[in-house]
C-alpha cells in the first residue's frame, strides 16, 4: 500500500475522534460554523478564482496581515480567502482582514471536505504559512493545477527528526508544492532534506508585521519598570530568583512587571510568588513604593507595555518552551534579553545577536547580570534597542519581497 493510502487509512480511523474534537472546539469557542466548514460545508459566500491564504492560529494571521493587504491591492478584482484552523485566529482575521475579503475555516484534510471547500472557491493560487503539510489537500490542488506556495517556510527540529514513515509522508507532499519561499537559509535546507524541489530564500515575513513605536500606545504606570512579556510555566519563579539577586547588586531595582503568556494561571503565579509585594491588574490593584512585582493578567496590553519598559526580557525561553517572539520590542525600539531557549524563533533571535541587538543569557543568574549592567548604563540600553529597531526597519518590505515572488507562480 502506497503511503497516500496508508495516511488516508489512518485518518478514517481517527475519524470519529477529530469530529468529535471539531464539535468541542467550535462549541467552546462559540463558531457555530465551525465543524460544518471544516468539513467542508457551510460557507456562506463562494470565492470563485481568489487568492487563498492559508494561516493557521493567531501568529500566522498577524504575520500574514501585511501580506493580505499588499494581495489586495495588487489584485483588487480577485477575490481575497483567509482561511484559519482556530476560532482564535478567525476572530483576528475578521477584525482585521482587508475590505472584502472573505474568512472560512480551512476543511480538514479528508478529500470530500476538500472536494468540496475546492469546488465551491475554486481558488486561483493557495498560499499556505510556514508549516501546514496538509498531504490530501496538497494532492487535491495539484490534481486541480492550482499553484500552491509555502509562504514563511519553516520548520522546527522535531520535523526534521521526524520518523521514516513520516519522512516518505512529507516526501510525497512537498512533491505537490509549486514553490517554498522560506524565511532563512536553515529553513530552505531543511525543506530540501525532507524533499522539496523549489527553495527559494525570501526572509522573514514576520518582520513586515511588527508593529513601529508610532503605533504603540504606551501603558505607562507610576514606577519605571522591567518587562518579562509571555512568561511561561516555572518561568516566574526564575524571573523572581533573578529579582532577588538583582536587590543584591542595584541600588534602586525598578518594579518588574509580568505579562504572562496565558493570564488564566493567575493563581499559579502568584503561588510562585509568594513572599513578594504583588499587585495585579486585573484585580485593579494599585502600585505603591512597596510593590516589588505587578502582574499583568490581561489580554491585549502586552504592546501597550512593551512601549513603556525600560527593557524587555521575552519569555518562554528560560524554560524549555521555545521562546516568544523578538519583534515587537525590537519594533519599539527596547533593549532585549531572552534565555536560551528560543529554537521556535531562532531566526530571529540570530539576526538580533549578530546586529549586538539582543543580549541571551544562559539562566536567572546571568539574567540578574546583564539586567544590572543594562540599568548601570541607559547608554548600553539606548544601543541596543536602536539596533534591534533598525533591523526591523531594515526588512518592513518583506510583504513587497514575497508579493513579487508570488507574482511569478499566480499569474493574472
Amino acid at each position: 500500500m502506497s503511503i497516500r493510502w496508508q495516511y488516508r487509512l489512518l485518518l478514517w480511523l481517527l475519524f470519529p475522534l477529530v469530529v468529535l474534537h471539531g464539535w468541542r472546539h467550535g462549541r467552546r469557542e462559540q463558531e457555530t460554523a465551525y465543524l460544518r466548514q471544516r468539513l467542508g460545508k457551510g460557507h456562506a459566500q463562494a470565492t470563485p478564482g481568489a487568492i487563498w491564504l492559508h494561516a493557521a492560529s493567531v501568529g500566522e494571521v498577524n504575520a500574514s496581515l501585511p501580506l493580505l493587504r499588499a494581495l489586495a491591492n495588487h489584485w483588487p478584482e480577485r477575490p481575497l480567502l483567509l482561511t484559519t484552523t482556530t476560532a482564535s485566529g478567525a476572530r483576528i482575521a475578521r477584525k482585521h482582514l482587508p475590505k472584502g475579503a472573505q474568512h472560512a475555516f480551512l476543511p480538514l484534510d479528508y478529500p470530500f471536505a476538500i472536494q468540496r471547500f475546492l469546488a465551491r472557491h475554486q481558488p486561483r493560487c493557495a498560499l499556505i504559512m510556514e508549516t501546514e503539510l496538509w498531504p490530501n489537500l496538497y494532492q487535491a490542488c495539484a490534481e486541480r493545477e492550482i499553484p500552491l506556495l509555502i509562504i514563511n517556510g519553516r520548520l522546527s527540529s522535531r520535523t526534521l527528526r521526524a520518523g521514516r514513515w513520516l519522512r516518505r509522508l512529507y516526501r510525497h507532499t512537498l512533491a505537490q508544492v509549486s514553490a517554498i519561499l522560506a524565511r532563512s537559509p536553515r529553513d530552505a535546507d531543511g525543506f530540501i532534506e525532507l524533499g522539496a524541489q523549489h527553495c527559494e530564500v525570501i526572509g522573514n515575513i514576520k518582520f513586515a508585521a511588527a508593529p513601529n513605536r508610532s503605533e504603540a500606545q504606551p501603558i505607562t504606570l507610576s514606577r519605571p519598570f522591567v518587562l518579562a512579556a509571555s512568561t511561561r510555566e516555572g518561568e516566574e519563579a526564575l524571573l523572581l530568583q533573578a529579582w532577588r539577586q538583582l536587590r543584591t547588586q542595584h541600588p534602586e531595582v525598578p518594579l518588574l512587571v509580568i505579562a504572562p503568556r496565558h493570564p488564566q494561571r493567575r493563581e499559579a503565579i502568584l503561588h510562585d510568588l509568594a513572599g513578594e509585594r504583588v499587585a495585579v491588574r486585573s484585580r485593579n490593584e494599585p502600585i505603591d513604593n512597596q510593590t516589588t512585582v505587578y502582574l499583568a493578567d490581561t489580554f491585549g496590553e502586552l504592546t501597550g507595555f512593551i512601549g513603556a519598559a525600560e527593557m524587555v526580557f521575552v519569555g518562554a525561553s528560560l524554560v524549555n518552551k521555545g521562546g516568544q517572539n523578538l519583534l515587537e520590542p525590537a519594533a519599539q525600539g527596547k533593549a532585549i534579553l531572552f534565555g536560551p531557549h528560543m529554537e521556535n524563533f531562532r531566526d530571529e533571535a540570530d539576526t538580533l545577536l549578530a546586529a549586538k541587538a539582543a543580549i541571551q543569557v544562559a539562566d536567572a543568574t546571568e539574567l540578574a547580570t546583564r539586567l544590572e549592567q543594562l540599568l548601570s548604563d541607559p547608554s548600553l540600553r539606548t544601543a541596543l534597542g536602536e539596533a534591534a529597531r533598525k533591523e526591523v526597519d531594515a526588512r518592513r518590505d518583506m510583504a513587497t519581497r514575497y508579493l513579487t515572488a508570488i507574482q511569478r507562480h499566480c499569474a493574472d
